[in-house]
């Protein structure tokens, strides 16, 4: 991309929608979004503990995009698929691309570990210790644990003539250890570190010393007492390694009798699937790492040299320490006056008065809990359905579910099994709903269910009527507290026959190509979509005012890339509120002159789906569970439906999407080279925090349900 803006332009100028360099590449544009995780870490104005968490997710966030975008890349190679993608990179220059911008993002997150946090977190009287650092008094109490506990867990295993190489699962932590024998001749061998103990083990305090808490690494303590596992034998080296594996793993559906089994047949090969990232010790041997690199079947770009401990993740640990002043002030969810358990209506009354939103997680979660637990106990309801897709364990909607088959109810779920890294739960839950008599759905065969919904049928007196929930994250307590996302409850006549519809589709055979309000992937959300933008495009080329605010978790389809370059060029403004991956090239000249893109990244995970259509001043949004991505428009069941009471318009619209827009404290501005940097602070408002904004909002009027 040039940077002279004459150069820009004209460069612009020459090109069609069609030019692959108008679209970043997915990849590219996903290690971005990780780089604005890092430099949350890096951002001194968070409290310290919570920064060592940004480091925890950066790390867990790179190893899912190896196991899924890097092997995906390294099976097209494979496979001789070598086209040219966005950006017109070749496979091999990508994963070229890829490797020095990881290595890069890598070193940086180790030098902001190393120089940054670790000191300051001594400063606060919390030390990261090297076991070679500590006194012989520290050591003894360390190696007694070691004894006690560590030696009892560890499995050594061999590898020579005799004994295969051993297997070495996804995302462990191992050393590999040279020994020599008696006669001189050396060995290797490996050694687990177990994931079931603490990694950050506590040095036990000295009596009347400093009680400041003090940690040692595992591995550290594993290696100082390596000679236990080894006795007769002498230590020649000991180097830790993190292995990554490929866990995009294909389901052959069309092929299959029972999803259910053909599910949990690809979990347990994933477990084998090649690997495709090797981390190991900067101070690792040439020897050890040519045993490494040819047992595991590697090339030298698939390995990586860390220089402090590897494995981030395991950084959250510390987030259990009792030390309130280094984390976020605790936060407690508002719920709104006519949701909370001593109400005095319940609440299918409060919905027949109006549409009821919620804003996650600034309002509680509880409430759609509430809806289904009152729905399993509620003698007047008939029916439950509802899609699951992560609930996560011990899920309360589950155990709710379960008790209204007690209870008599017709209780229909679809429980998506092809949930990535979610499959094993949710092929539990399947089983454990089955024998309790619920009607389980595990999927369609081809097509993920990603939709959020849930159909309540209620016998009132003569009348037959439907509440439905919908909303853009999962039915998950657990995430609804740290994800930001929006709830609607209604009795729409016209979206209950909908929600029916959808159901019967989901649940049975269906030819069903439209819906009355709702828009549904793979059926007919795309179309509708299209063409709520080329009515927005149509009232600018005919002088009216055109806008366009989209907020979404990620912005990938091409088609619909190309049509909002067509509105911008057009006139209308579009917001583009843009979480992660972006492929769209903002401020290119005679391109995409009307588009902003922002990201907004801060102490909750942006996960709500909002698309605004300013439609002549006559606004228009929708909700829904999908992101502009090709998977989700074309390969997924989504849901994406519209907000109709103009007080909850005007509430999305001024209330959360403009204070989105304002954002200048999370918010990183996107460029047309695909950088991104943070937006430039207000010297008027002093710096606006939308998640603060909507904290402090959150218990200010009960501004939820226009009743009240």
């Amino acid at each position: 991309m040039p940077n002279d803006e004459d150069a820009s332009a004209a460069w612009a100028q020459a090109l069609t929608l069609e030019d692959p360099r108008l679209f970043h590449n997915r990849e590219l544009s996903l290690l971005s979004f990780q780089e604005r995780v890092l430099n949350e870490a890096k951002e001194s104005s968070n409290p310290l503990l919570e920064r060592l968490n940004f480091l925890s997710i950066f790390g867990s966030n790179i190893d899912e995009f190896f196991m899924v975008r890097v092997a995906g890349l390294k099976q097209k190679a494979a496979s001789g698929i070598g086209d040219a993608g966005a950006g017109g990179m070749s496979g091999t220059e990508l994963l070229d691309a890829i490797r020095s911008e990881v290595v890069r993002l890598t070193d940086e997150a180790y030098r902001c570990l190393r120089e940054d946090i670790r000191p300051e977190l001594e400063r606060t009287g919390i030390v990261l210790v090297d076991y070679t650092d500590l006194g012989e008094e520290d050591r003894a109490r360390l190696n007694e644990y070691f004894y006690r506990t560590v030696f009892l867990v560890l499995a050594p295993l061999a590898f020579d003539p005799g004994r295969p190489f051993p297997h070495i699962s996804n995302l462990s932590l191992n050393l590999a250890v040279v020994i020599q024998d008696a006669r001189g001749e050396e060995r290797f061998a490996r050694v687990k570190i177990p994931d079931t103990l603490p990694q950050l083990v506590p040095v036990p305090p000295r009596e009347g010393g400093d009680k400041a808490p003090r940690f040692v690494w595992l591995e550290q303590l594993i290696i100082a007492n390596l000679q236990a596992l080894f006795p007769g034998l002498e230590i020649k080296e000991a180097h830790p390694f993190h292995v990554t594996r490929d866990a995009e793993t294909s389901i052959q559906e069309l092929e299959s009798d029972d999803l259910l089994e053909t599910i949990e047949e690809a979990v347990w090969r994933r477990r084998f699937r090649s690997v495709v990232r090797l981390q190991v010790d900067t101070r690792i041997s040439a020897h050890i790492l040519g045993i490494l690199t040819s047992q595991l079947e590697l090339h030298e770009k698939d390995v990586y040299l860390i220089e402090g401990p590897l494995d981030l993740r395991r950084l959250r640990e510390l987030n259990g320490l009792d030390r309130p002043d280094l984390k976020y002030k605790p936060f407690l969810p508002y719920t709104p006056p006519g949701l909370q358990p001593n109400a005095k209506e319940d609440i299918f009354t409060l919905i027949r008065g109006g549409d009821v939103l919620l804003h996650h997680p600034f309002e509680s979660f509880q409430p759609v809990v509430e809806f289904i637990r009152r729905a399993a106990r509620d003698p007047d309801v008939l029916a439950i359905k509802i899609t699951l897709y992560r609930v996560g364990r011990n899920s309360p909607i589950v155990q709710a579910l379960l008790e209204a088959v007690e209870e008599g109810k017709q209780v229909s779920v679809l429980l998506e099994l092809k949930a990535r890294f979610d499959e094993e739960s949710n092929i539990e839950w399947a089983k454990a709903l089955e024998r309790e008599g619920v009607h389980v759905i595990y999927g369609l065969v081809g097509l993920k269910v990603h939709s959020k919904i849930a159909l309540v049928v209620r016998r009132e007196g003569d009348i037959m009527r439907r509440y439905v929930h919908m909303g853009t994250g999962n039915y998950n307590p657990l995430t609804a507290r740290m994800y930001t996302d929006l709830s609607l409850f209604t009795c729409d006549e016209q979206i209950g026959a909908d929600a029916t519809d959808l159901f019967n589709y989901l649940t049975g055979y269906s030819a069903k190509t439209d819906f009355r309000k709702l828009l549904v992937a793979p059926v007919s959300l795309r179309r509708r979509m299209e063409g709520l933008i080329l009515r927005e495009i149509e009232i600018a080329k005919q002088g009216g005012k055109g806008h366009l605010i989209f907020k979404m978790n990620a912005l990938e389809d091409p088609e619909m890339i190309k049509l909002l370059y067509r509105a911008s060029q057009a006139g209308v403004q579009v917001d583009l509120l843009v979480r992660g991956l972006c492929c769209l090239r903002p401020r290119v000249p005679g391109v995409s002159d009307r588009i902003r893109v922002s990201s907004v990244i801060g102490r909750f995970l942006e996960h709500t789906r909002i698309y605004y259509f300013r439609n002549g001043g006559k606004e228009e949004i929708y909700l829904g569970s999908a992101d502009l991505m090709l998977r989700n428009l074309n390969h997924r069941i989504e849901i994406v439906f519209p907000v109709e009471s103009p007080s909850l318009v005007q509430r999305i619209r001024n209330e959360i999407l403009e204070v989105y827009l304002a954002d200048d404290v999370n918010a990183y501005l996107a460029h047309s080279d695909g950088s991104y940097t943070r937006a430039p602070r207000s010297e008027t408002t002093g710096g606006v925090d939308s998640h603060q904004r909507f904290m402090a909002r959150r218990s200010s009027r009960p501004h939820w349900n226009e009743r009240l």
